[in-house]
């Protein structure tokens, strides 16, 4: 709203002269808890899909799963204990104000026992033991990997499972095809239960084999990591990085400005909408078509 007040491009694409006045805010949000009750997200993804069908740009049978963290819109100052009585925290002290110190040193948190009274649903998460930790989401993608684009989309509490059901959940949804597919990841999806259910789903999983020395064993045999097809799918999925790092960087999603689990996986499945349509722009500029 503050881009429109002055901001001709942002005037142009809503359709606003240079005199006409803005809208009131409170006229837009309650236009967004429209989109989001329509799911409008979804029908935007799915027409750009359509789009990409028609002009031969997918493939429907070859695919990339992978996940990032997305930063939730909440500090650490808003994790709480679960059973602490609701209200505002004791004023510390030291006499802080509005947005005291709070020493954090020596207090256990899990999100079994402490949540985020600014956006419950967010939970307390890291990218590795190497980093700090977050009140994040997790958010994943079913990418084909013909030119890259984004079929399907799942956000859901950060934790170890998530990636793995989020994969799963989102090839349930494919319309089935006689010919078998294929699904490319990295190791971190190297665990017996996704790679089980995977083929149970009736496709190949074409998944980057976990042989660190900490585990010396792995889920994918050598009759996939030998087949021509595997190499392929590990080049492919690569594709995938591209997606996260537009929609964090230019779709804005490095710092999420929604709060709540329904609408930020609104937010994320319009954002890699709009990728799609970039990409799109870009693929037939190029004269890519079938």
């Amino acid at each position: 709203m503050e881009q429109l007040q002055y901001n001709l491009l942002f005037r142009w694409f809503v359709g606003l002269g240079i005199d006409d006045p803005v809208w009131v805010p409170t006229v837009f949000t309650k236009n967004r808890d429209r989109l989001l009750a329509g799911d409008i997200a979804d029908a935007l993804l799915h027409e750009v899909l359509r789009t990409a069908h028609t002009k031969g740009l997918l493939s429907h049978e070859h695919f990339t799963v992978d996940g990032t963290l997305l930063e939730a819109w909440a500090s650490h100052k808003s994790v709480r204990p679960k059973d602490e009585p609701p209200g505002p925290p004791t004023p510390p002290a030291d006499g802080g104000g509005r947005n005291p110190s709070v020493n954090f040193r020596g207090e256990r948190r899990s999100n079994a026992t402490h949540a985020s009274t600014t956006d419950p649903d967010a939970r307390l998460t890291r990218k590795s033991n190497q980093t700090a930790a977050i009140l994040g989401y997790q958010a994943s993608v079913l990418m084909d990997n013909r030119h890259g684009l984004v079929v399907a989309t799942h956000v859901t509490h950060a934790g170890y499972p998530a990636e793995g059901d989020a994969a799963l959940e989102m090839l349930s949804t494919l319309e089935p095809r006689a010919r078998r597919r294929t699904l490319g990841a990295d190791k971190g999806y190297d665990r017996p239960e996704i790679v089980a259910g995977v083929r149970a789903l009736g496709v190949t999983p074409h998944i980057a084999a976990n042989v660190h020395a900490t585990k010396p064993t792995t889920a994918i045999d050598g009759r996939t990591t030998h087949h021509p097809g595997y190499a392929v799918s590990q080049q492919k999925r690569k594709l995938v990085e591209q997606g996260f790092g537009w929609s964090k960087v230019i779709g804005l999603l490095r710092k999420l400005r929604h709060r709540g689990l329904e609408r930020v996986g609104w937010i994320f499945t319009f954002t890699n909408a709009a990728y799609n349509l970039v990409r799109l722009r870009t693929l037939t500029g190029l004269g890519v078509c079938a």
